[in-house]
């Protein structure tokens, strides 16, 4: 194996280990020495792939950043581009997906974001593309709002379910993304101003 497979595999393994030193305890406990004891490989191999606990949470964002690009590229896949909402449809349906699997990995990484807000960046720089892409897709002025107030709405369903703080039930919750993922109730719908 040449040394660009095994230093991907290496960082790949304290990815996924960091993960699982958050899933079961928290953020708070992800250090490099927990890193290194949950993946087996040493400290000084952990560092020489993540210099800082910090260098750690920004590839953790970035693999969920990457995870989540995955899913709505599969979304697409399954929507017609004719349709004039596919990426409005697809980023309603990963924030679906996302609401009915909360996981403390998730919600640990959102805590770290509290500790950290510059890694609050990282998030608002992945969402910049996805957001432009809801707006280059609508047809007017119009559709673009409601296309934007579909996605809040979303988010707004998605983040408090994923922290565990949504007083809707889960029936609830898949009605109103029903309702936004419909497209046609939305044809005709005028903004306000």
């Amino acid at each position: 194996m040449d040394n660009a497979t095994r230093s991907e595999r290496t960082r790949a393994a304290v990815i996924q280990a960091a993960l699982t030193v958050i899933a079961r305890d928290g953020a708070g406990k992800l250090t490099l020495d927990a890193i290194a004891r949950e993946s087996g490989i040493s400290k000084g191999g952990v560092m020489h792939q993540f210099r800082t606990k910090q260098a750690v949470l920004e590839a953790l964002l970035d693999h969920q950043v990457a995870h989540s690009d995955q899913r709505t590229q599969a979304h697409l896949t399954k929507i017609d581009p004719a349709s004039g909402e596919a990426n409005l449809q697809a980023q309603i349906a990963v924030l679906r997906e996302v609401s009915t699997d909360p996981t403390s990995v998730a919600y640990a990484l959102v805590g770290a974001m509290a500790e950290d807000p510059h890694l609050l960046s990282i998030i608002r720089a992945a969402g910049e593309p996805k957001l432009q892409a809801l707006k280059d897709e609508a047809q007017d002025g119009n559709m673009r709002d409601m296309a934007l107030l579909r996605w809040v709405a979303a988010r707004g369903l998605a983040i408090p379910a994923l922290m565990g703080m949504c007083p809707l039930t889960q029936g609830e919750r898949d009605r109103l993304f029903d309702l936004l993922q419909d497209g046609a109730r939305w044809k005709g719908c005028k903004a306000a101003g």
